[in-house]
């Protein structure tokens, strides 16, 4: 049994996360952590909103609200849509925790004792029109690599580069898009050249980090790295804990990231147990897995571990980063400005939970970017969700339930054919967990419908119902193996579709909680099967279309609303 640490990085609540947010991060942490858990790991599973920074402070003010009613009822929001999402956060709390923002305080109070922060002025962007100086993030301009025209001042999310605002071609502000000027402010910088060697080898030694994520870090180093300004002279964030930085707060890409370890200490102390946190993050045997989009990965990949150097205080560098490229909608970015996407919110109102888990995990990006399109998602509900793997179910249970009152029969003799299945459901059951732990997530659950799929030649072949007039210890072997193969088939799938999946154990008359040691195992012939029912259903055209019609006039009515919360579909 090993210890983890789960994080999905966290969602900046300005909106809610769409799609490609979700299987990006919050999605697939959450179906890792699962299978965690059914190996009987330690698991502590972490995320929250992230409160803070400019762009929460600049819609309040154009509002005439307050940044923090605005920022915490957007975090109830989300919060909740996770939940009907079926995510099983131990812990999704928000950046303005009292927990929070002491630890992010006493961190950075630590670093700057150990000399790793230092004092500059700079002159840095500041928008005449707004009054305000811009955070990196409120600069777009074109890239200086790759030419991407609406690159950000802090990193172009087409090639990844991390930049600085005085790197951008034709800079201009993000808010009103005007011209900035130049001006002398004083900061506080982080001296990552000092923590360039250790974090180098971090990422070397690494094997762990997927493809993108090393290329891009390695990349980045390559280039050096220079120090980072962690201060900012907005005023909604966490107070910068330096003598002399009065009305600085710190810069949300440093605080957030510290969330992974203060959430961890908010969970064991709302426990009641307030050193346990230490147990997770101050054994270096405890594993850390972030699940991030590839823009994330140079915070999480070089800024977490090197102020985690820069501490001293011994957190575990078993750090890992599960990053996926990014998910397309019907051809093109999802984009919030354009209403081009799927939001989570929508989402639920069109189809259940676990039809969407299923179909973005199907999905998931994880080598290349991905396309989401209707007719992908139809064909996949209806051809591989229903067809493969539901109808596979429904004809092992109810030959079951009709044909062998309902229990699962005792095998007899077997063929070779019987043979060959059995060990086809060992091999691929096998191939499944090797998926898992290498968090191949779409992969794992692919392989669960190849399971399927030789389940239902297997039927095919051996036609039960035939034998069962004439030969019923022939009969009773199929059926025992096609059952074998049933149960394996929930298991891989639960950390995927979890409700669906407990719906399943149940008619196969099972008792919880799903573990997966029990597919290492044969079942137990002499089972009594639940009630059986049909486990997932098509969507058929005129009901795709009702849909469309449905989220056509949901829109309509959502984007009319002035206050982001308003335009949330609970």
């Amino acid at each position: 049994m090993a210890k983890f640490i789960i994080g999905s990085a966290w969602p900046y609540v300005q909106t809610v996360p769409h799609i490609g947010n979700m299987i990006g991060s919050v999605l697939s942490a959450d179906v890792y952590a699962r299978y965690l858990r059914m190996r009987e790991h330690e698991v502590v599973f972490v995320s929250g909103s992230d409160m803070h920074g400019t762009p929460i402070e600049v819609e309040a003010i154009q509002l005439g609200v307050d940044p923090k009613e605005y920022a915490m009822r957007m975090h109830e929001i989300v919060s909740e849509l996770f939940k009907r999402w079926n995510i099983s956060f131990d812990l999704y709390t928000h950046t303005h925790s009292e927990t929070h923002i002491g630890f992010v305080r006493k961190f950075f109070e630590k670093i700057y004792k150990n000399n790793y922060i230092f004092i500059q002025e700079d002159e840095l962007p500041y928008c005449p029109n707004d009054k305000i100086f811009l955070p990196d993030r409120f600069i777009i301009g074109k890239c200086p690599y790759c030419g991407y025209e609406r690159a950000r001042g802090d990193q172009c999310e087409r090639c990844g580069r991390l930049l600085e605002p005085r790197l951008l071609v034709e800079p201009k502000c993000a808010i009103c898009g005007a011209k900035p000027e130049w001006r002398k402010t004083k900061h506080w910088y982080l001296d990552l050249k000092r923590l360039e060697e250790p974090v180098k080898r971090y990422v070397e030694n690494n094997s762990e980090l997927p493809q993108n994520a090393r290329e891009m870090s390695l990349s980045i180093l390559r280039e050096g790295l220079r120090a980072r300004a962690i201060t900012r002279d907005n005023r909604w964030g966490i107070p910068a804990p330096f003598p002399g930085a009065e009305g600085k707060t710190i810069y949300v890409w440093f605080e957030a990231v510290l969330g992974y370890i203060s959430a961890v200490k908010e969970y064991f102390e709302a426990r009641g147990e307030p050193e346990k946190w230490e147990y997770f993050w101050k054994d270096p045997s405890a594993k850390a897995v972030f699940f991030v989009g590839k823009d994330n990965i140079p915070f999480h990949v070089i800024i977490l571990p090197a102020l985690i150097f820069a501490s001293g205080e011994g957190y575990t560098t078993r750090l890992t980063t599960s990053s996926t490229e990014y998910l397309t909608y019907e051809g093109d970015k999802i984009s919030k400005s354009r209403r081009w996407g799927i939001w989570i919110d929508e989402a639920l109102k069109l189809m259940p939970a676990d039809y969407w888990r299923f179909v973005l995990v199907y999905l998931r990006p994880e080598n290349r970017d991905v396309d989401f399109t209707w007719a992908t998602a139809l064909d996949i509900i209806n051809k591989i969700m229903n067809d493969d793997v539901g109808n596979f179910v429904h004809r092992v249970l109810s030959f079951i339930k009709s044909r062998m009152k309902g229990v699962v029969p005792a095998p007899g003799a077997s063929t070779a054919e019987d043979e060959a299945f059995a060990a086809k459901i060992q091999e691929l059951t096998k191939k499944a967990e090797e998926h898992y732990e290498r968090i191949e997530l779409k992969d794992a659950l692919a392989t669960a419908v190849e399971l399927a799929r030789e389940g239902n030649r297997y039927l095919n072949l051996r036609a039960p119902w035939q034998a069962a007039k004439e030969r019923p210890e022939e009969a009773n072997t199929i059926m025992y193996n096609a059952y074998w193969a049933v149960r394996n088939v929930a298991i891989i799938m639960y950390p995927v579709v979890p409700a669906s999946m407990e719906r399943l154990w149940q008619m196969m008359g099972l008792r919880p909680p799903i573990l997966w040691r029990e597919a290492t195992r044969r079942p137990d012939p002499g089972v009594a099967l639940g009630d059986v029912q049909p486990l997932f259903r098509r969507i058929e055209r005129a009901e795709f279309e009702s849909m469309m019609e449905e989220l056509k006039r949901l829109r309509e009515e959502k984007w009319s609303k002035r206050y982001p919360w308003e335009q949330v579909i609970l």
